[in-house]
């Protein structure tokens, strides 16, 4: 568990949900809370939280758990940054979630979208660019905690300058700032600019991706990469195991996604081990930079946020 500046306490590993298919995703996560995890990632954008609640509640209902006991994470889309449309759009992910608050609500994007335009608008340029500023959307995420329907507000996708400017114009604080954190792309410099900003860190893709591990653009995920697979080999673990205790080292929480119940199992058992320096020191090697995760069809949105190295 990591301690959130609420005082609230998030578990360090949680179950990733983006592309977990309608038809899977329930039986997913009624696995996930079996084998232990109690901390789970969803957003809107993701189009299945329906399909999560339907798991959650199955295990609430049969006893496995108490609401209590989980740490439910959904995020607000860009189509809805405009402060009006912040509190209706959590109340509709809570009833698709069937929970009656949330632990924690982010800001997906700094960068919003028209309502009127796609979720998704990669075809209609910047006319499907909204102009609120994320201040903006970041009061309609105070109401919310007011009115408790989340108990912490959160950023995903923010650099260290869009952080400064919301820290000082905010009411209540960011507790989480999610971010892609892989060895590929460590994000080490932001990682510290939030601890000491006292934001806790949520790396998403933390093994990469392995269905775009073919795409040229996209670094190769180090669970391929030979020392990896040899230090997996020392330790009696998984590849994908070392890369979650090399992540987990830095301060952070990690959210792989999968929907087998045997990889949910492995990627929870990685505390009972450790890596030594060299081996840190290599993976640290890893690092090139590069996203999986560019978004660099808006990269001229006047809040995009990667134009910054950290």
């Amino acid at each position: 568990m990591l301690k959130l500046n609420t005082g609230h306490q998030i578990p360090i590993i949680g179950l990733g949900t983006y592309k977990s298919d309608k038809g899977e995703v329930s039986q997913a996560v009624q696995d996930a809370i079996d084998v232990g995890y109690r901390h789970f990632d969803c957003a809107w954008f993701y189009h299945n939280e329906s399909e999560v609640g339907v798991g959650i509640q199955a295990k609430i209902q049969d006893g496995t758990v108490k609401r209590e006991d989980l740490f439910v994470v959904t995020k607000l889309w860009n189509n809805f940054h405009a402060k009006e449309c912040v509190v209706p759009m959590l109340k509709q992910q809570l009833k698709s979630l069937q929970l009656d608050y949330i632990d924690l609500y982010l800001i997906h994007w700094p960068f919003g979208f028209k309502e009127t335009s796609d979720s998704w608008p990669v075809d209609e340029g910047s006319a499907a660019y909204s102009d609120v500023d994320y201040l903006e959307t970041w009061q309609g995420m105070e109401e919310c905690v007011e009115l408790g329907l989340a108990r912490a507000i959160g950023i995903s996708n923010f650099n260290s300058a869009q952080i400064t400017r919301l820290l000082n114009a905010v009411k209540i604080k960011p507790s989480v700032n999610q971010i892609e954190v892989n060895p590929n792309i460590n994000n080490k410099k932001i990682i510290q600019f939030c601890k000491e900003k006292g934001i806790v860190v949520t790396g998403y893709c933390p093994l990469g991706r392995v269905d775009c591990a073919n795409d040229p653009d996209i670094p190769k995920p180090t669970i391929f990469d030979e020392r990896v697979i040899a230090m997996a080999e020392k330790y009696k673990k998984t590849p994908a195991q070392i890369i979650l205790r090399y992540l987990i080292n830095l301060g952070i929480t990690v959210i792989p996604k999968t929907v087998t119940k045997k990889r949910m199992i492995e990627n929870l058992n990685v505390f009972d081990f450790d890596l030594e320096g060299e081996e840190t020191d290599y993976i640290d090697s890893l690092n090139k930079n590069v996203r999986i995760c560019s978004f660099s069809s808006f990269e001229d949105h006047k809040y995009f946020p990667f134009h910054l190295e950290y």
